[in-house]
């Protein structure tokens, strides 16, 4: 056991000085690829035109000191982690979906600590496999980066389950809320008014999105940009419609009460169509212990007392 721990240790200490030396090799000025804009950047200058309110994008703080701390490691790692899970904007986006107001760079480092706990998993493993089975060092240096892998990739599949899980929270919530600004709308409040007092009075995910909205609004944005925007940032493609109908409802003076009463009903049907799916499927689930645990006993208590019989006759 000793001796397959001391050809894990080297293996381990040569992979990392195999990494070292090839960071170095990145680095050196006449191997480093530089594109044409970052040759000519030092030599254009900065335009003038640009609003004196929009400052340059900074990087965030725990960004900044993860970067600083490992240095080159550090921006490699991100840049495959980008690589794996998409980019930045598309990671926004799905962060938005999930509800989060964190920033992709914190996810980015959540990921990290993910791999992490996956390489320490991963070498447990590979200790084990290596002390009892006598596995090779090159098979348990497979594990610890797969277990590296994993521990990113689920941090992926969890940001997913978010998405999905508030998205049929939401198709829950939207034919009540729907219902709610009808009635508020019908009351002889105003659309803004009516997705106030329902941010208000009521308690979820889509109520929060609903405040958002109104505050979106109250900040300056037109009505027709804020509900293309709730639309946008929601899992939900139902309440992009309603976005949509309700913006055109308010541009054509359409009677905002019955569109939104339509809108409630289409939910309505559409939470049915999807309760009608769901039973079909768990219908063919349920027929798998009953073909192989049910059938299998009634088949036995069938036949015994037939042999039975038939060993007694005998």
């Amino acid at each position: 056991m000793s001796g397959s721990i001391t050809a894990l240790t080297g293996v381990t200490l040569g992979a990392l000085f195999g990494v070292g030396i090839t960071l170095v090799a990145w680095q050196l000025p006449w191997l480093r690829s530089r594109d044409l804009a970052a040759r000519v950047d030092p030599y254009l200058r900065r335009s003038r035109s640009a609003s004196l309110f929009a400052g340059p994008r900074a990087a965030s703080r725990a960004r900044v000191v993860l970067e600083r701390l490992l240095g080159p490691v550090a921006v490699r790692g991100l840049s495959v982690l980008e690589r794996l899970t998409g980019g930045p904007e598309q990671l926004e986006r799905r962060l938005r979906l999930a509800g989060r107001r964190t920033s992709a760079d914190s996810f980015r480092i959540e990921q990290v600590i993910f791999g992490a706990a996956g390489m320490v998993i991963g070498v447990v493993l590979a200790v084990l496999a290596i002390g009892l089975r006598g596995t090779s060092p090159l098979l348990g240096l497979v594990i610890v980066v797969l277990g590296v892998l994993l521990g990113v990739l689920l941090r992926d599949y969890l940001l997913g389950a978010e998405i999905k899980h508030r998205a049929a929270q939401m198709a829950r919530e939207f034919p009540t809320v729907a219902d709610l600004l009808a009635l508020a709308v019908a009351a002889g409040e105003s659309p803004i008014a009516a997705m106030e007092r329902v941010a208000r009075t009521s308690s979820g995910a889509l109520p929060d999105e609903f405040a958002a909205t109104v505050a979106d609004i109250r900040a300056g944005t037109s009505v027709s940009q804020a509900l293309a925007s709730l639309g946008a940032r929601t899992p939900l493609d139902s309440l992009g419609r309603f976005g949509e109908g309700v913006s055109i409802a308010i541009e054509r003076g359409t009677p905002l009460a019955e569109v939104l009463r339509a809108q409630a009903q289409d939910a309505r049907e559409e939470s049915k169509r999807d309760l009608m799916e769901t039973a079909g499927k768990r219908e063919i689930m349920m027929l798998v212990p009953v073909v192989f645990f049910v059938l299998p006993l009634v088949i036995v208590f069938a036949i015994f007392p037939g042999l039975a019989v038939l060993e007694i006759s005998l």
